[in-house]
This record gives structure tokens, C-alpha cells and sequence, in this order.
């Protein structure tokens, strides 16, 4: 019985954000919105500021939303060091939840969420290195791979690891590069864009490697 009422709550639960999500990609509500206008909004929140930054962090796999644009402006709200701690906290719950719901509910329910192909993960290849390697290298969108690790065998602890340490090259960029606009047209800020730049080549880089080496993943 208890069982019954944990599976009864969660699929509730589940119901609720997955209609609010809905409800928000089909109005556009963050239509327009870039990295000032969010800056704006979040700071407008006083004390609540970082409450409600991993709020929206921990809902960008259920919205149509580039996760890049707010990282960025949380770099420009908390700085490099507290901007990298709540993204990497933020972004680790949006991931679990992507994981769980792909979990429990199914394919056809997150396709009818997402609107997009999954990717299907070779059960051999299926642990800790892909997800690492997923993260690291942006064959697929975060959560496309969030999604699809749910459908697979994946362990959530092998996971969750994966996501923090893969996601946190780019997190620290694109942090960096949102904290170095407070100083726009220094040598910092050219630094920033300078690492940003380097963050792409390298992934185009390793994106070779990785499918040259033949790690099987199927749309």
C-alpha cells in the first residue's frame, strides 16, 4: 500500500510539472528573454535570488529554453564561483528529474514532452564513460542525454557523477563569460570569449575522436 501511494504521488507529481512545462513552451512565456532581462528578473527576488535561479535551472529540461543563456546570466548575478556552485547544483537536479521521469513514465510520455528524437544507448556502452564522454563532447543536447540515459541501463549514481564532472568545462565558461560582462571590453572579457571560442574547438575535437573510435549510439 505504501508502495502504491509513493508510485501514486510521484506520477501526480509528475502530472503537475509536466503540464506547467507545457502550458509555458506553448504560450512562449520566455519568449525574448536573454541573459539581461533574466538578470533582471532573478535579482529582482532579493534574498530569493538563488531560490529561484535553481528553480529555473532545475525546470530548463522540461521548457524550450537554451540552458546557455541562463547560465550566462547567472554568472552575471552570482560571479564566477557561486555562479559555477548553483549552476552545477541546478543543473544536476533538472538532470535527475529528466532521468527519473524518462524512468518512470516511459518513452512515449517524454517524447510528447520534449517534442524530440531520443537517443538510444548500447547497453554495453551504457554506463559512467558515455555519459562522461556525452557531457564533455555536445553530440546531443543536455537534455536529450538526460532523457535517454533514463531509457537505458544506466545506474543514477554512475549518472550523476557523469553530468557533474562532463557538465563542469562548460558551466565554468559560460559562467565566466556571464561574470566578464560586468566588465565588458576588458582583457578579462576578451578572455572569457577567448575560452568560449577554445571550449568549442575543443569539443569539435573530441566530437571527431569519440566518433572515430565507433561508441555506438543510435538515433
Amino acid at each position: 500500500m505504501k508502495d502504491k501511494n509513493s508510485l501514486l504521488k510521484f506520477i501526480l507529481t509528475t502530472g503537475l510539472i509536466i503540464a506547467i512545462a507545457l502550458l509555458i513552451n506553448k504560450f512562449n512565456i520566455f519568449k525574448g528573454y536573454g541573459p539581461k532581462e533574466i538578470k533582471d528578473f532573478i535579482q529582482g527576488k532579493g534574498i530569493m535570488a538563488p531560490i529561484i535561479y535553481l528553480a529555473l535551472l532545475s525546470s530548463l529540461p522540461l521548457l524550450l529554453f537554451p540552458d546557455s543563456v541562463l547560465v550566462i546570466a547567472g554568472g552575471m548575478i552570482f560571479g564566477l564561483f557561486w555562479g559555477t556552485v548553483l549552476t552545477t547544483v541546478g543543473s544536476l537536479i533538472g538532470a535527475a528529474i529528466s532521468f527519473y521521469i524518462s524512468r518512470k513514465l516511459g518513452q512515449q510520455v517524454v517524447k510528447k514532452l520534449i517534442k524530440k528524437d531520443l537517443v538510444l544507448f548500447d547497453k554495453k556502452n551504457s554506463g559512467f564513460f558515455l555519459i562522461l564522454m556525452l557531457r564533455l563532447v555536445p553530440l546531443f543536447p543536455f537534455k536529450i542525454v538526460s532523457y535517454s540515459a533514463g531509457l537505458s541501463d544506466v545506474k543514477f549514481k554512475d549518472f550523476a557523477l557523469a553530468t557533474t564532472i562532463g557538465s563542469l568545462p562548460g558551466i565554468i565558461v559560460y559562467t565566466n563569460l556571464g561574470d566578464k560582462t560586468t566588465v565588458f571590453g576588458s582583457k578579462d572579457f576578451y578572455l572569457s570569449i577567448g575560452l568560449l571560442i577554445g571550449l568549442f574547438v575543443i569539443s569539435f575535437i573530441m566530437k571527431k575522436i569519440f566518433q572515430e573510435k565507433g561508441e555506438k549510439i543510435n538515433e
